[in-house]
């Protein structure tokens, strides 16, 4: 029942159907710059049962109507006019998003009251630095982060609006398909101001399998065969992309990369202000996305040391949103997920125990990969462990700058060290695709400076005499770690990087320098 559920924490996959409902009947409304709010609901009402709205900033105001009905929509869109063709000549096409502008503006400047607009990014890192010195303990520090960072439920409706107004185009080549996010906008990970990463599916082939047993004939439809199911993808991204290029309102930057191991397009969506790469369904990343999902609602720990790892990662130019041999921030993701395994008493269980948990309905073997686990973060017990975000963090820094890359590897299964299969610096194993590192990008430099900022960071968290620094204002706990370790450093930093390989310290402690000018910028960038 709907009671039932509201009181339990939802499944991911209830989640992501009530939000691509809730994107179905939903518009999005470029506002005059002089709106009375009072007056567009009042207007929009005529059309049916404003269920939730808000307004954000993208090139000017802008309004998120949620109805309660989709059939307002359409009541709406009967209302609405194509704009006229002086200067530029249209795309006929009818989307859900407007441009409303007010017919007599002189008349209407009634009292003005300022709209409420939801910030869509997050603060700049001087500034949360800032805040979090305000903080009384590590823990309260990395919760502030956390809120800083993390996806509103504004931008979360924004986000899947976007997939349902690219779902519109493809629908009118595959009636029954969907398009949905996957990855860090539904994993509870991503932060405000991340890609969209979406989806096309057209996995409606389980539904109607009772329907088909019926009836004396086999029958099927007569479909275009391809010689490879990598074409059909590359087909199929080829023509939407087109599409999106040719005919989406506020799509622009339309790149197709048919080429790429996954292929994809990628385009800026102008009216919502994300940058979208769609892809055609992956099972497998999808299983990825779930799993993250019931790691993140288990505790609240857990979300916490990852937006703090990833954001000290970013700082130290230890990621950096171009593709290289940088560790990226799943792989990030995944070592806060394996050292949460190795606590005692574990803090999350492993990829093996939550697959004991499994029932029937919870059963998925994609390409010979058994990626089956539980569902229902209701059958999972809740930890014993009671330990501190403060004692987290210096911990976690402790663990990797001590940890034996050169001999073992990271696997969540069984969530333990295990022999390495092959010599990739840092191998972390992908955790359904067995035969697969998903760090095998990373090289041995970058893995050295990682380890010598988990040493620094470790070294910086021991030492450090808080109440003097807070009686000197000066940056202490998280805040004292998210400003890069400068040339003052340096010194101690040779220090810490002994026993590793000497080799790679110079071009390591070069590319400190170079990177502490680049890092704020970047981690305010991002």
């Amino acid at each position: 029942t709907d009671a039932e559920v509201s009181t339990r924490k939802k499944t991911f996959t209830e989640v992501q159907t009530e939000r691509l409902d809730q994107a179905e009947r939903t518009v999005l409304i470029k506002c005059p710059s002089r709106l009375n709010e009072k007056k567009l609901l009042q207007y929009l009402s005529s059309h049916g049962n404003v269920k939730s709205h808000f307004f954000f900033e993208n090139r000017g105001i802008s309004a998120l109507i949620e109805f309660s009905e989709k059939s307002s929509i359409a009541s709406l869109q009967d209302a609405v006019g194509i704009p006229s063709a002086s200067e530029h000549h249209v795309v006929p096409f009818k989307s859900r998003l407007f441009t409303f502008t007010l017919k007599n503006p002189v008349s209407q400047h009634v009292e003005q009251t300022p709209l409420h607009l939801s910030p869509q990014c997050h603060i700049p890192v001087k500034d949360l630095i800032q805040k979090l010195c305000l903080a009384d303990s590590i823990s309260s520090q990395m919760y502030i982060l956390l809120n800083e960072y993390q996806l509103t439920e504004e931008n979360i409706k924004l986000r899947f609006l976007a997939c349902s107004l690219v779902r519109d185009f493809a629908r009118a080549y595959f009636p029954d398909s969907t398009v949905k996010p996957f990855g860090s906008s539904v994993n509870t990970f991503g932060k405000l101001g991340s890609d969209v990463d979406m989806f096309l599916d057209f996995c409606d082939t389980g539904k109607r399998a009772t329907e088909m047993k019926k009836g004396p004939f086999e029958m099927e439809y007569q479909m275009k065969r391809l010689p490879s199911e990598r074409l059909a993808t590359q087909r199929i991204l080829s023509v939407i992309g087109d599409c999106l290029d040719n005919f989406g309102p506020g799509c622009t930057n339309v790149q197709k990369i048919l080429n790429a191991r996954c292929p994809l397009v990628k385009f800026s969506h102008q009216p919502t202000g994300f940058q979208c790469d769609l892809s055609v369904s992956n099972s497998i990343a999808i299983r990825s996305s779930e799993l993250l999902y019931i790691y993140g609602c288990l505790d609240s720990r857990v979300r916490a040391l990852v937006f703090t790892i990833r954001c000290w990662a970013r700082v130290h130019g230890l990621t950096n949103s171009a593709p290289g041999t940088w560790i990226t921030n799943f792989s990030l993701t995944m070592l806060v997920m394996f050292f949460l395994q190795k606590r005692s008493p574990p803090i999350i269980p492993t990829l093996d125990q939550l697959k004991e948990l499994a029932d029937d309905k919870d059963k998925h073997i994609i390409g010979g990969y058994d990626c089956s686990f539980v569902s229902d973060l209701r059958k999972i017990k809740p930890t014993k462990n009671t330990e501190t975000l403060d004692v987290l963090l210096g911990e976690f820094f402790e663990y990797f700058g001590n940890f034996d890359f050169r001999k073992n590897s990271i696997n969540l299964r069984k969530g333990k060290e295990v022999n390495k299969p092959e010599s990739s610096p840092l191998y972390i194993w992908n955790p359904f695709e067995q035969d697969v590192n998903i760090s095998k990008n990373v090289n041995q430099p970058q893995l050295e400076k990682f380890i010598a900022m988990a040493r620094e960071s470790a070294w910086i968290l021991q030492k450090e005499d808080k109440t003097q620094q807070m009686i000197n204002k000066e940056p202490w706990g998280l805040a004292a770690l998210l400003i890069p370790f400068g040339k003052s450093n340096s010194s101690m930093m040779k220090n810490r990087m002994k026993g590793i390989g000497s080799e790679t310290i110079r071009s390591l402690l070069d590319s400190l320098k170079l990177n502490n000018a680049n890092s704020q910028q970047k981690a305010v960038g991002k």
